[in-house]
């Protein structure tokens, strides 16, 4: 009679190490190229677009930018999931890795606002697809009792790529010897991770036997029609739908918990200079340019408490979903990011700099956990041949349908509601995802499909 292990690290050999930590690598420059955008938008976009353009004009370009990379994203995810369980895990992932770390690099050299929207649409092709490969090489790899926690692990990792964006708009972005550009550029970086790749990983033994009992002549969608057959179209469409909540709420909530610093810091400029907050636009800019250094210190700073609180989200996550369930974890995360968000934006938004750095860690703990649900439970609901196809069509289709309510959003600013009350309306997203678990079936202590 077999011991039942004490720990999710027994039994974990030094390959599934090896396997966990490439896979987060992967992920974490895979965040590192998207958040690049975010925290040098408000320095690139503007250096593209006439002098006189206004805040909400400005919102709206910013948001078709990210709204190219969302539809990117879809399509990756989709189309390297299917390569990945046709081909294998290890060689989509360099495939993609490539594709995201030219392409941002490509980026430092666009001329106008619509190269960047074009180029993070690229971009977004491997960033959608690495995931998709990197949550299924992780579950395939990792014992059952284990899977809850390393696909946390995994997850949570995002919050090192998003520390590394920080990083570079505090430090490159934010430097006037380098700017944006040079943000842009050590995208290139994530590149020499594919050496490593292709030196280390081989393909995981289900993958491999269940490719062996396949058919070769496959028609070339035969995986998206069998993901919403009769016995796997309600998972698809549960998974789909937690996606598309997580991700809506993601960029139309979460980000813009870091704003609240930049906000308050904007007021105080102005106060200091004694430009009163009803004057024009341009006399706005000059103050704010004027005070650059401070104004994207505050952004940064706020971005950091909000990411480290996300952070510590994803990886409590797993432990929680391991003790709870998966369904019960998703439900305590979705209204926990409700309260939070209304909360701060209709409650403390005006607040003192101090308590909203105790705030925002919060916000981002219960607004961003729930994500690392996607690389736990996805992989769960699907049978080896379609699992990275399953996990990425999920995850990757929802960021299209998110990126219609980036528009939204975009649209709502420009027509002069402010970011709070706009992110206080995509939060009510979170109560659909409350209703969602209803069809949601319990993967916890299940193995995987074969």
């Amino acid at each position: 009679m077999t011991t039942p292990p004490t720990s999710w690290r027994d039994g974990v050999t030094r390959y599934q190490w090896l396997v966990l930590t490439i896979a987060s690598l992967g992920w974490v420059f895979d965040v590192f190229e998207g958040q690049i955008f975010v925290s040098s938008m408000n320095e690139a976009m503007p250096s593209l677009l006439p002098k006189d353009t206004s805040a909400g004009d400005l919102a709206f370009y910013n948001n078709v930018a990210l709204s190219s990379f969302l539809v990117g994203g879809a399509l990756g995810g989709v189309l390297f999931g299917i390569v990945a369980d046709r081909v294998g895990r290890s060689k989509t992932m360099i495939l993609t890795i490539l594709l995201y770390s030219l392409f941002t690099c490509v980026t430092a050299f666009a001329q106008t606002w619509w190269q960047i929207a074009i180029l993070r649409f690229f971009v977004a092709l491997g960033v959608g697809g690495e995931w998709a490969v990197a949550s299924a090489f992780v579950s395939e790899v990792f014992p059952k009792h284990a899977r809850a926690w390393s696909g946390a692990v995994f997850h949570g990792s995002s919050v090192l790529g998003t520390y590394l964006a920080i990083a570079a708009g505090a430090f490159i972005v934010n430097n006037p010897s380098y700017g944006w550009r040079w943000g842009f550029g050590i995208g290139a970086l994530p590149a020499l991770l594919t050496l490593w790749i292709r030196w280390r990983l081989k393909e995981p033994e289900a993958w491999t036997a269940s490719r062996q009992k396949q058919s070769a002549a496959r028609s070339p969608f035969a995986e998206l029609r069998e993901l919403f057959g009769p016995k796997l179209r309600r998972r698809t469409l549960v998974a789909v739908s937690l996606a598309f909540v997580g991700l809506a709420t993601f960029w139309g909530v979460h980000i813009y918990g870091k704003d609240l610093l930049l906000h308050r810091a904007r007021e105080r400029v102005l106060l200091e200079e004694g430009v009163p907050a009803t004057v024009d636009a341009a006399a706005k800019k000059a103050v704010f340019k004027k005070h650059s250094v401070e104004l994207k210190r505050a952004e940064m700073w706020g971005m950091f408490l909000v990411t480290t609180g996300g952070g510590l989200g994803l990886l409590a996550f797993g432990p929680i979903c391991e003790r709870l369930g998966r369904r019960r974890a998703f439900l305590l995360f979705h209204l926990g990011g409700l309260i939070a968000a209304l909360t701060l934006f209709q409650g403390f938004a005006s607040s003192s700099d101090t308590l909203l750095t105790w705030l925002l860690p919060l916000f981002g703990f219960l607004t961003l956990g729930m994500h690392a649900g996607y690389a736990i439970y996805f992989p769960e609901l699907y049978p080896t041949r379609l699992r990275s196809t399953g996990a990425g069509f999920c995850f990757n289709f929802a960021r299209s349908a998110t990126a219609v309510m980036l528009l939204v959003n975009g649209a709502l600013q420009k027509a002069g509601l402010s970011f709070e009350n706009a992110a206080s309306l995509l939060s009510l997203l979170f109560l659909v995802g409350i209703a969602l678990l209803k069809w949601a079936p319990e993967t916890k202590g299940t193995e995987l499909p074969e």
